[in-house]
């Protein structure tokens, strides 16, 4: 039997984050997990260069049936607060776009940062063992196909079901319902979309073809890239909204939002009016890539439709089409390629300052586990980082 203050039950980048800060508190502390390597899931992110955070993640990026519920944690342990860390471990890193921090060469610099933060918080790695029990006494007791543990307190740092080659599980969520606590239905985020047939047999055969657009589902809008592919749709854009998206609800495509649809429709009037025999597909391909382009008007429009032979009606309709193209698609892609998981542990179940199960003391649940979940772009890992941090100075 192995005595502890803290069993962290995960050892990725949440359970790490919390070893240290619990660590740096005098606890004793235990990593255990059933990999035999720590941070696999952050040695893939970033195309294996780790977008370890935003620099302007705040409460609004994060979806939960309790959008107030980050704002603590967040507050308290900041995107800038996690830089001073990178930084003094002299990681290079630059910022990509919209505030996404990379590091310059690996993902390996971020997982070396925390397990050298582990080793100067002494705390201990356990891995390969695979957990057969957990129970609670006086204090937590934690079988495994190995040894014994027990602790005062019990971090469960499991993430979620996303990308099940590295090991994810729905172990977090056991434990939870085993204590009693709720679950909100996870669901795969962050993730692309397989198209129903009809729509699938009209793009399918664009797999490749990339594109600006402001994708929207409800009052949820973002307007990055989105990629056709051989299901249906990805890119940044349909990653971003399938976070809102909810089986049968429509998804609204812009395909040229650069332009207000009254100025597309009179950018084709004025070609109209300067007698251009053009097709409309040839102008379009101006706008967008020419697949995309020629596959939009076969849709919409007569088999070669020339400037002057199209109404001005039919123009309008067209451009407002193209710029509300409604979809309904069948499903997201699924855990396999979701990079994270909406939902899990309910919030109302646990404190906001100190992620600690309200009706089970000593019990901490932090992550991904957790019914918080970040655009696509740094915020998840930052999550990670914050409520983590919020939980090591507690347990």
């Amino acid at each position: 039997m192995q005595n502890f203050d803290v069993l962290i039950i995960g050892a990725g980048g949440a359970g790490m984050m919390c070893a240290i800060e619990a660590g740096k508190r005098g606890r004793r502390v235990a990593l255990i997990d059933h990999a035999e390597k720590v941070g696999a899931k952050i040695l893939i992110s970033g195309g294996g260069r780790c977008n370890f955070t935003n620099t302007g993640a705040g409460p609004d990026n994060y979806l939960s049936q309790n959008p107030h519920f980050s704002k603590s944690a967040l507050s308290r342990y900041s995107p800038g607060d996690f830089l001073k860390l990178v930084k003094q471990h002299k990681i290079p890193h630059h910022e990509k776009k919209l505030g996404q921090l990379f590091c310059d060469y690996s993902a390996k610099d971020i997982v070396s940062l925390l397990t050298e933060e582990c080793r100067q918080a002494k705390a201990e790695f356990f891995l390969g063992h695979q957990i057969a029990s957990i129970e609670k006494t006086d204090l937590f007791t934690v079988q495994t196909d190995k040894e014994s543990f027990t602790g005062k307190s019990l971090v469960i740092a499991t993430g979620g079901l996303s990308i099940p080659k590295v090991g994810a599980t729905d172990f977090g969520y056991q434990i939870a319902r085993q204590f009693g606590l709720k679950v909100v239905e996870p669901a795969p985020a962050l993730d692309g979309f397989r198209l129903k047939p009809p729509d699938l047999k009209k793009f399918g055969d664009l797999t490749g073809v990339s594109t600006d657009c402001l994708v929207s589902c409800g009052s949820a809008s973002f307007r990055e890239n989105i990629l056709f592919t051989h299901v249906g749709l990805s890119g940044p854009a349909a990653l971003q909204i399938s976070l809102y998206w909810r089986q049968d609800n429509k998804l609204h495509l812009n395909f040229v939002p650069s332009e207000t649809p009254d100025k597309l429709i009179q950018w084709f009037w004025d070609y109209k009016r300067k007698g251009s025999k053009s097709e409309v597909k040839t102008l379009l391909k101006e706008k967008l890539p020419n697949r995309l382009a020629d596959r939009l008007c076969e849709l919409e429009l007569p088999e070669g439709a020339a400037l002057p032979t199209v109404s001005n009606k039919v123009l309008e309709t067209f451009c407002r089409t193209i710029q509300d193209y409604v979809i309904v698609p069948e499903s997201t892609v699924g855990y396999n390629k979701a990079e994270v998981t909406r939902g899990g542990v309910d919030t109302d179940e646990l404190s906001s300052r100190t992620m600690e199960a309200k009706n089970v003391p000593g019990l901490y649940f932090i992550g991904e586990v957790v019914d918080v979940t970040g655009w696509l772009g740094g915020y998840n890992f930052q999550w990670a980082w914050s409520s983590a941090w919020a939980a090591g100075q507690e347990a």
